[in-house]
């Protein structure tokens, strides 16, 4: 039943013990729920294999997945899943029936476009990402896969704010009471490097001290050998 991406193959469970799913599980299926607008929830179950795909195609908990079961097929989101806590494996999947009506909450992932031409990356400054994933209240069928921020013309030390975003009609920021920052394009914070006129004119500093140096040097050492003469006895003199 596999046509595309967004379709999931699944069957109707009829697990009724826990010996019961630990053999599913066993067999390669994933227990899962049917829930929304249906007279009753529907018990699932899900290739192993064919959900660990989803799961790596990235952005799952935000994605619409067509599937069909008892005969009737099913526009649904993800909404929880629950992974083995020893091998990081799925081990059971809720899902929720959509319409053209329902409203969701969901994270969508930030994309960052245009950073080659940034103008304040190109100075040296360093895009600070501040939410990677935006949470949205979106109709079922106007979920966007992703928001995109343009860095184009972005210069050092300016905010990019949810306001800046294009949303899909009728998809709205959970957050409203403020527009919050999504990034920002920060100042470098690396030292520079003397400029070599200035570390020229250290060096010569420098030698000037070396030689003064060696001077007092000098001066001291033929103060001493004046001293140790004067202080020879008188026949050593003649």
């Amino acid at each position: 039943m596999e046509k595309n991406l967004n379709t999931l193959e699944v069957n109707l469970r009829e697990t009724k013990t826990k010996a019961d799913v630990k053999k599913l599980r066993l067999d390669g299926f994933v227990p899962g729920v049917l829930y929304g607008d249906i007279d009753q929830n529907l018990n699932l179950s899900i290739k192993k294999n064919s959900l660990e795909k989803f799961l790596k195609s990235g952005n799952f908990m935000s994605k619409v997945i067509e599937i069909k079961v008892g005969g009737k097929d099913y526009k649904v989101l993800p909404r929880a899943i629950e992974f083995n806590k020893l091998n990081n494996q799925p081990i059971h999947i809720d899902f929720q029936t959509l319409s053209a009506g329902t409203k969701v909450i969901v994270w969508i992932p930030v994309k960052f476009i245009n950073e080659n031409i940034c103008p304040g990356l190109k100075m040296g400054g360093v895009l600070n990402i501040v939410r990677r994933k935006v949470e949205l209240s979106c109709p079922a069928d106007q979920i966007p896969s992703e928001l995109i921020v343009d860095l184009a013309e972005k210069q050092i030390n300016e905010s990019i704010h949810i306001s800046a975003v294009k949303l899909p009609e009728n998809v709205k920021p959970t957050i409203l009471d403020r527009d919050f920052t999504i990034a920002t394009v920060a100042a470098p914070t690396v030292v520079k490097e003397p400029e070599p006129a200035a570390a020229e004119a250290v060096a010569e500093g420098t030698e000037g001290a070396e030689g003064a140096v060696a001077s007092a040097d000098g001066a001291a050492d033929k103060k001493d050998a004046k001293t140790q003469e004067d202080k020879a006895p008188a026949d050593k003199k003649k």
